[in-house]
């Protein structure tokens, strides 16, 4: 018979902890309400059952997990079924069964499990922080608490439609600058490795005449013909070395000290941190969570190590009862006119209402920093490319046209 720890809630408020055994998660929990109370936690441990484990297996195993489409359709749909009266279980039983990622299923199945032994959708869902971020299980949380989980759930999905088309805002903007810079990469190695080695032999003896430029990438092509291996081992030396770097305490606060102070991309990103961290903050206050924890995941979410000590920054000063914009007032990670929105909102009591409407000028800010940086960057590109192309072709004419001058002469 399988065993089950549980975690049970009395009406004193105390917590009961410990183990019951039962022939299924539905049994378990039917006999612990029966002592009152209510159930916070109920898993199984030292089970052998084989669909548990074929379940841990798929989502170990399986292929592409879901996306955050997947998710975003999975709590539109849920919020439209929990409005016309049916149970969450139900619901979520019912997407379910039309969800095409096997991942994503046997995630939803195991959640199901977890409802049907008593724990809330916010408990169920925090197990999955990769799917289910922070933001999410808090909004979750604070709609159960309240009873407005349908209408949470609305909101809960226009965040992530946002999240969505940021991001694929972000990346359609840096697709333009990849592909033109890989053309130029391209056509640079195509002209060192066969184009240039053509004219070896006719600038062979004449190295006396012959124009630095054309010095230079004579040795550079000589040399790519030869050890032209060495550029991908390079590429990916400096790849995995700058990976691992960003990856440490240091490089990461280097890298995200340098997204915020590079020219071309500063406003862009400084627009994005802005609109993550406001539009978290006035969600989770607009929705009921307490201040400290809606700080807490508004740091967490932040995007860039400066944003989150901040947000920490503001969490330990109002831990010590002091008002956001005391805390925000010496910052310049944030613009003096949005702390003193801030101040407004908190003196109104409308703080939420206000970081919702901040967020939304500086999405907006996002969107048109998107297009600046386009816009700017394809030229810069296109001279950049035309730059590196016609120095080769220099390099190749200008020695010719100086042979001819002294043949002629």
């Amino acid at each position: 018979m399988p065993t089950y720890r549980y975690e049970l809630q009395q009406e004193c408020g105390d917590l009961l902890v410990g183990q019951l055994a039962a022939q299924s998660a539905s049994g378990a929990a039917l006999a612990l309400k029966h002592r009152g109370g209510r159930i916070v936690r109920l898993v199984p441990i030292n089970t052998s059952d084989t669909s548990t484990m074929k379940k841990i297996w798929l989502v170990l195993n399986a292929g592409n997990g879901p996306t955050k489409r997947d998710i975003l359709d999975f709590t539109t749909q849920l919020a439209v079924m929990v409005r016309a009266g049916i149970s969450l279980r139900v619901a979520i039983g019912g997407i379910c069964e039309h969800v095409e990622n096997e991942k994503f299923k046997t995630i939803l199945e195991s959640i199901i499990e977890d409802i049907e032994a008593g724990c809330t959708f916010s408990d169920a869902i925090s197990k999955y922080p990769k799917l289910f971020t922070p933001l999410y299980v808090n909004m979750v949380r604070a709609s159960e608490l309240s009873g407005s989980f349908g209408h949470m759930l609305d909101r809960i999905a226009k965040i992530i439609t946002r999240q969505i088309e940021t991001k694929k805002m972000i990346v359609g903007a840096s697709i333009y600058p990849a592909v033109i810079g890989g053309l130029a990469t391209v056509v640079t190695i195509f002209l060192l490795t066969f184009v240039l080695p053509r004219f070896a032999g006719v600038f062979a003896g004449k190295e006396s005449v012959l124009p630095w430029p054309t010095i230079f990438l004579m040795g550079l092509s000589a040399w790519m013909v030869i050890y032209w291996w060495t550029v991908p081992i390079g590429i990916a030396m400096l790849a995995v070395g700058g990976v691992l770097f960003g990856k440490t305490e240091r490089g990461g606060v280097f890298m995200d000290s340098f997204k915020l102070r590079f020219p071309i991309v500063r406003k862009m990103l400084r627009a994005l941190y802005i609109t993550r961290s406001l539009q978290t903050l006035g969600e989770l206050v607009n929705a009921g969570v307490p201040m400290l924890s809606a700080l807490d995941v508004t740091g967490n979410i932040a995007g860039n190590r400066k944003y989150h000590k901040l947000w920490s920054e503001v969490y330990d000063g109002v831990k010590d009862g002091r008002r956001i914009n005391e805390v925000l007032s010496n910052t310049t990670l944030l613009p003096k006119p949005v702390i003193q929105m801030i101040s407004a909102g908190e003196e109104s009591g409308k703080l939420g209402d206000v970081l919702e409407e901040i967020s939304e000028y500086y999405d907006r800010v996002l969107r048109d920093a998107v297009k600046t940086f386009t816009s700017l960057l394809e030229p810069a590109m296109i001279i950049f490319m035309g730059g590196v192309v016609g120095f080769i072709a220099m390099a190749i004419i200008l020695p010719i046209f100086k042979m001819s001058a002294v043949v002629s002469g």
